[in-house]
């Protein structure tokens, strides 16, 4: 008798997730996709001002200036697999 071969289901390499998350400029990353006035923007750089601020400058060439207080909501793709969602 032959052994019947495994069958193994391929996962893509980037098994990702989009999740709700509410960030400030402590908490930010690039790629985050903000939703302001309606309108989403995706962060494509981040630059520290000072203590508790950051300069965003979106994929549009629009920029805001985050500080200490500002609290949005952003849409971030995530890992499940991983603690945290995000690689270290």
């Amino acid at each position: 008798m032959t052994p019947q071969p495994v069958h193994r289901i391929a996962t893509p390499p980037t098994a990702r997730v989009l999740v709700s998350v509410e960030v400030d400029a402590r908490t930010v990353k690039r790629g985050d996709q903000l939703m302001i006035g309606g309108q989403p923007f995706t962060i494509r750089d981040m630059t520290a001002l000072g203590p508790g601020r950051k300069r965003l400058t979106f994929i549009t060439g629009e920029i805001l200036t985050m500080n200490a207080t500002t609290v949005l909501w952003a849409a971030r793709l995530v890992d499940p697999r991983l603690r945290g969602g995000t690689p270290r």
